[in-house]
């Protein structure tokens, strides 16, 4: 059985999401390249994954992030997060009730997507949640229809959870220091990590903005 991680004092530093991938060897690889980037948390998100899928991907990437001791989180799939042993699990409005998977996940990190309303953040933390996700903070390629919420409503769900906060929604390196001044404990990431031609220095360059992060870091 694979090592747990190392304990964090708090949710912080640069949050890796996954892109969907079909090619696990390839998925695996990227997230590698980026732990090696100085990535503090990653979240396995495959929307259009079968079960066997995911269940082959999920334990690949977990042994991985043990080998780096950062947690790995599974979006939506309470099931499969506890069926593997991951740290934790990520919620959207409908992936299932919070108080029902606080109970479920004992003492593991849940996560909840708050989307634009900081009030949802302050129920979220109410109910047990570990961190909340706001976004799209800035224009998505991911999900390009996604309702704005803004830095102004970032720095409100920060004040509104008192909880730690991720930023999520065309991060870059360019505009993460934005985020991460408004309330963002956590700048959480897609295309600007896994579409970048060097994921490795995309990670850097962004896990880079969390000082303490990165020194404690012995992969840094």
């Amino acid at each position: 059985m694979s090592a747990s991680p190392k304990a964090v004092p708090h949710l912080r530093g640069l949050y890796a999401i996954t892109p969907e991938r079909s090619d696990t060897e390839r998925l695996v690889r990227e997230v590698t390249a980026a732990l090696e980037g100085g990535a503090a948390l990653v979240q396995y998100r495959a929307k259009e994954a079968d079960a066997a899928l995911a269940l082959e991907q999920a334990r690949r990437l977990l042994d991985r992030c043990r080998e780096f001791g950062v947690p790995f989180i599974v979006n939506d799939r309470l099931e499969l997060a506890l069926a593997i042993g991951a740290d934790g699990v990520h919620l959207g409005r409908e992936d299932g009730d919070v108080r029902a998977a606080r109970a479920a996940l004992h003492g593991r990190i849940l996560g909840v997507s708050c989307y634009d309303d900081p009030l949802l953040a302050r129920a979220a933390a109410r109910d047990g949640a570990d961190y909340v996700g706001i976004g799209s903070v800035f224009a998505s390629s991911t999900k390009p229809g996604a309702v704005r919420a803004g830095l102004e409503k970032l720095a409100r769900a920060r004040r509104e959870a008192a909880i730690p906060v991720a930023a999520i929604g065309g991060i870059t390196a360019a505009n993460a220091a934005e985020a991460i001044a408004n309330g963002a404990d956590m700048v959480a990431v897609v295309a600007a990590i896994f579409e970048a031609r060097d994921i490795r220095a995309a990670a850097r360059s962004l896990a880079q903005l969390f000082p303490v992060l990165q020194e404690a870091s012995p992969h840094a």
